[in-house]
């Protein structure tokens, strides 16, 4: 961060919010017009048995164009738009230090299964951003997914996700 001169105040430096918000207009505009487009391709009318396949989708697609619309215009032209950055360096770092390990997460559920990408999500986590010990957070992670196993598979017999790879396989669940 950059301090100004005359202040004690960090000067911001990133994109401007009503720049965010106006990306995020157009995302919903065009998603909103691939809705009415292909809700009209559908059979957006009435028909002689009641609504068409493509009549609730289309004004709800209808809904979503105005409403991004909307937001594009007051986001560009409105007077109140709001010209302050949007996230600088510091808050996006904190970002995605959750952001990214939760998406590794989620992709080692598909290999891992729920309990073992759990652990290590729940040890990997107090180790890195909550400064624990390795043994505390193995103990820990172990015990809470130990505990959901048991509650899932064994007493509700609820089976939860194992994973392509199924580490678990040797539990004979």
């Amino acid at each position: 961060m950059e301090h100004n001169e005359n202040s004690d105040n960090p000067v911001r430096i990133g994109v401007r919010t009503n720049i965010v918000e106006a990306v995020v207009a157009a995302v919903l505009l065009i998603i909103g017009l691939g809705v009415v487009f292909e809700s009209r391709r559908l059979g957006a009318g009435w028909t002689t048995d009641g609504p068409g396949a493509g009549y609730f989708p289309f004004y709800i697609g209808v809904i979503i164009v105005v409403s991004g619309a909307g937001i594009l215009y007051q986001a560009l032209l409105g007077k109140n738009r709001n010209t302050e950055v949007f996230v600088d360096s510091e808050q996006l770092k904190r970002v995605l230090s959750v952001l990214v390990p939760a998406t590794v997460y989620v992709l080692a559920v598909t290999f891992l299964g729920l309990y073992v990408a759990s652990a290590l999500y729940i040890a990997l986590f107090m180790v890195v951003l909550g400064k624990y010990s390795w043994v505390k957070s193995s103990i820990i992670a172990f015990a809470v997914n130990a505990l959901f196993f048991l509650m899932f598979e064994v007493w509700f017999k609820v089976p939860l996700f194992k994973g392509s790879l199924d580490p678990l396989r040797f539990l004979g669940y």
